[in-house]
């Protein structure tokens, strides 16, 4: 896991595409997340974002500590990730792929095809100080990266 210096010390290539396994039947696929097993956290917070106006954006922030592994459930939608140097846009489009996000690398979420579902498992539960929500703010954390 990151230190509490991630903004310093995280990059954009840490962040990994998890292919979850596909159980296959005749009446429909199955994937599987469980703890400390297809992620490299414990399981403590899980949400989703569905509903999302045409246009919109979510996400705009990034984490001191939390890591966050986001797949598109249903339909899809485009994460620009930033490392305060280099960035990376990756489409999420299948239910068993998903973006895992390190701590200290700022995120938006965007380009949501219609009724699209974006399913977030966290390894914290929600703690308002872990979140960097003003970009200036991200910068200034990551300024002095090599």
């Amino acid at each position: 896991m990151q230190s509490k210096d991630s903004h310093y010390t995280s990059n954009i290539d840490q962040c990994r595409l998890i292919a979850l396994a596909r159980h296959h039947h005749d009446n429909g696929n199955l994937s599987v997340v469980e703890n400390n097993n297809e992620l490299p956290f414990e399981i403590e917070r899980v949400y989703y974002l569905y509903d999302i106006p045409g246009g919109e954006e979510r996400g705009g922030h990034s984490h001191r500590e939390c890591y966050e592994f986001i797949t598109a459930v249903s339909g899809s939608f485009d994460i620009e990730i930033d490392d305060g140097k280099a960035k990376k846009t990756i489409t999420l489009n299948r239910s068993n792929i998903g973006l895992l996000v390190i701590p200290g690398i700022w995120r938006v979420l965007n380009n949501f095809s219609s009724g699209s579902v974006c399913l977030v498992i966290a390894s914290q539960r929600y703690n308002e100080a872990d979140y960097v929500r003003e970009y200036k703010e991200f910068k200034e954390l990551t300024a002095g990266k090599q």
